[in-house]
């Protein structure tokens, strides 16, 4: 209190000095004491905080897993509706790959072929190829989720490849009961009369080639050639009839 009745007096006498002189006041009125800032220390804690968030490490993007596969025998349960004696395969001949595809949702999933045990590794080499690509395939499953219909499993847009059944519009084998040909994205790579009749109306915007969709197979493409490097080749390459969706080891 001592000091605060000093000051008070010190600026008293200064006051009563300056009327004695002849100035001008304003009676009562008091200087307001100087507003100190504290600018310095936000704008420095405003810095600080602007550094430590420039320093901290952005979160990484999760990785789509690495492409897995494996190849094991086939049991009569999972092919009882694709395979009967009498087809031109045995048992013995076949083989399930179950491996990863990268779907149209940008995502893994795992699927699976049955495939003729010969070329088992190559279908799986082509396929981490389709993977690393990132060829985008709507589904993969044994045709006997579909009790061996083919017609349903093109219908559900489903990659497959052993079928024991007879060639389209043929009593001969096809290249599907040997377990020697894949039906890929049969939606988006339709089979195709030469006069341009299709059996799938979801198909209908499939039609024609060259194609930019998601999934369509396209004359030279990145598809084509993976599966032209193990000697397999292109339904899209046949005169009139096309099938665009069908890759098989004799080209037929």
């Amino acid at each position: 209190m001592s000091i605060r009745r000093s000051a008070l007096a010190v600026g008293l006498t200064a006051s009563l000095g300056a009327v004695a002189c002849g100035a001008t006041t304003t009676t009562g009125a008091v200087s307001p004491a100087p507003i100190v800032t504290e600018t310095t220390s936000v704008a420095s804690t405003a810095a600080s905080t602007a550094a430590s968030i420039a320093a901290s490490p952005s979160p990484t993007p999760t990785a789509p897993p690495e492409f897995t596969s494996k190849i094991t025998k086939v049991t009569r349960d999972q092919v009882k509706y694709s395979w009967r004696p009498g087809c031109p395969v045995g048992l013995n001949d076949l083989r399930m790959i179950t491996m990863t595809y990268w779907g149209f949702d940008d995502k893994a999933h795992t699927g699976q072929l049955v495939v003729n045990a010969s070329v088992a590794e190559k279908i799986t080499s082509v396929f981490e190829k389709l993977y690393d690509f990132r060829y985008p395939i709507k589904r993969m499953e044994p045709v006997d989720k579909y009790k061996g219909d083919d017609y349903a499993s093109i219908d559900a847009d489903n990659t497959s490849a052993f079928n024991c059944r007879a060639a389209t519009g043929s009593t001969n084998w096809s290249q599907h009961a040997y377990g020697l040909a894949v039906d890929l994205n049969p939606r988006e790579n339709p089979y195709v009369e030469a006069d341009g009749a299709h059996a799938h109306s979801n198909a209908d915007d499939f039609v024609d080639r060259p194609l930019k969709k998601p999934g369509v197979i396209n004359a030279d493409d990145r598809v084509v050639k993976a599966f032209a490097s193990i000697g397999w080749g292109w339904g899209g390459d046949w005169t009139g009839t096309k099938d665009y969706q069908h890759f098989s080891q004799s080209g037929r």
